[in-house]
């Protein structure tokens, strides 16, 4: 991501020139970093451990290489969990309960399990539900899905359209909208754990 021009112009006008340099350069320095580790995850997602793996998961909406290489060399097997509900709890995406008798009472998301993995999805579940092409695909997402399998492609394409109609259901519901997004990665999280184990049927 580049710092639009604007951005540049409006630091030159509030700052002294001296300043402003010593301050862009450094903001340019940050951002050449940033370039480096982005073609440095890229490079080794194409390795052959991950290569197969990562290429399926971006054929999801809103995962792109960073989140797929995160989840595939975090995760390991994913077949240890034995299904989706699972995989959900450890990523700790599923809600907490306290229940006693005949009370039953569900909470907020437990928070349990890996950390980083839970935000990539949150963020991945904003991505999808940003988009303005639903019921279509980008070209960006074309491209990610090219050189997969049919019924790869067709799996992740029913998994962007269950994520809108979840967050459109809880949302006309009165769901608050950042609730409604943390089920939405819980729903994108099951898909995931399809994906992986090849039950996309």
């Amino acid at each position: 991501m580049r710092i639009p021009p604007i951005h540049t112009t409006s630091i030159r006008a509030v700052l002294f020139l001296p300043l402003s340099n010593e301050y862009l350069q450094e903001v340019y320095d940050q951002q050449n970093k940033v370039d480096r580790y982005n073609q440095r995850i890229e490079e080794l997602s194409q390795l052959e451990a991950y290569r197969e793996k990562v290429a399926r998961l971006r054929c999801f909406r809103g995962i792109e290489t960073h989140t797929a290489l995160s989840l595939v060399s975090e995760i390991g097997d994913f077949s240890r969990f034995a299904n989706a509900q699972q995989f959900s709890s450890y990523l700790g995406l599923v809600p907490g309960e306290d229940s006693s008798g005949q009370r039953e009472k569900r909470g907020g998301i437990t928070k349990a399990g890996n950390t980083r993995l839970r935000l990539l999805l949150i963020e991945g579940a904003n991505a999808t539900l940003r988009s303005s092409l639903y019921g279509q695909e980008s070209k960006r997402l074309k491209a990610r899905q090219d050189g997969n399998e049919a019924d790869v492609i067709d799996y992740a394409d029913k998994a962007n359209r269950r994520l809108h109609r979840v967050y459109n259901n809880l949302t006309n519901r009165g769901v608050i909208k950042n609730k409604a997004t943390v089920a939405v990665a819980r729903e994108l999280s099951c898909f995931i754990w399809g994906m992986m184990n090849n039950k996309i049927d």
